[in-house]
């Protein structure tokens, strides 16, 4: 039996390869957001709070991929073999937590606000949400590069994202407010701002939790794999095949390759991580190979 293994060459993790810019990101969130919590507070605005509340998210989701990145560029140690890489993946599903619970007490404050309706200053109101309008834009501008690419990023854009859409949201929300007297527009833009970035934080949590179970990456066609491997010169059999994802942009592979004559073990070995790499994407890879006469004495040993 022989075992080949493969390691293609990295710059780091993708969220790694964009770490200044969601610095600089953290830095334009973390700032406007604290002259929005004085304008929400001021205003007496939900809406303006609510996308206070949404950029404190996004201060913290930046936070944490960066904090995510630094333990990402640790080197491996004997007890942690993979580095920790993972920390990327578990600051996105924080990050989708949190932001869930935070749109569940906006609704509930929504809610109460339908009940009482407070006062509002739409002019300062509108002031503040036109600001915090421009700081998203360069925030977007900044993460829209890496958000294809890290889950990590991808979270971090999307929440960006959702704070744009409600920057947009409270600013309709001032007109409306100045030109109608109509206060209730406040809770229900308030509201319709948590609603929107319900589903694609659910999205963010299910790919979050499907590479903590270890999951196929989506774009891994695992049956098409075995089969392309199978039909490899001198394989006569592929088993215990997986794939999974260590962090976004980094996919493994390991695999028991089964030949007829174990002399054409290296060749075997060459031309499965050469299909592997082109066809598949797959750089880190792990393939033992098996002699076909061994595998099938110790079966039928097994078997009496």
């Amino acid at each position: 039996m022989g075992v080949g293994h493969s390691h293609g060459g990295s710059a780091g993790t993708a969220a790694g390869r964009h770490k200044s810019r969601l610095a600089a990101a953290f830095g334009l969130t973390f700032a406007f957001m604290l002259a929005e919590v004085v304008g929400g507070l001021w205003t007496g605005s939900l809406a303006l709070l609510a996308d206070a509340a949404h950029m404190l998210t996004d201060a913290g989701g930046l936070a944490l991929a960066l904090v995510a990145i630094r333990f990402a560029e640790k080197p491996a140690t004997p007890q942690q073999t993979f580095g920790y890489v993972r920390m990327e993946i578990l600051s996105a599903l924080a990050n989708a937590v949190v932001l869930l619970l935070l749109t569940f007490y906006i609704l509930y404050e929504a809610y109460e606000r339908f009940l009482n309706p407070p006062p509002i200053l739409g002019g300062p109101m509108l002031a503040v949400a036109v600001v915090g309008l421009i700081v998203n834009l360069i925030s977007m501008k900044l993460l829209a590069g890496g958000s294809s690419e890290s889950l990590n990023v991808k979270g971090a854009y999307f929440e960006v994202l959702s704070d744009m859409l409600g920057s947009l949201g409270v600013i309709i929300a001032a007109v409306i407010v100045m030109a109608t007297g109509w206060t209730l527009a406040d809770p229900i833009v308030g509201a319709g701002i948590g609603l929107f970035i319900v589903p694609r934080t659910w999205i963010l949590l299910k790919q979050a939790v499907h590479i903590l179970m270890e999951g196929t990456p989506p774009e891994v066609d695992v049956a098409l794999l075995e089969k392309s491997l199978v039909a490899l010169s001198g394989v006569t059999a592929v088993h215990d095949l997986h794939v999974w994802t260590l962090t976004s942009g980094l996919d493994a592979m390991s695999a028991h390759v089964v030949v007829a004559d174990m002399a054409e073990a290296r060749p075997v070995l060459v031309a499965a991580n050469r299909l592997l790499a082109e066809q598949f994407g797959l750089k880190h890879t792990t393939i033992q190979i098996e002699d076909l006469a061994i595998r099938q004495a110790d079966g039928h040993e097994q078997r009496l």
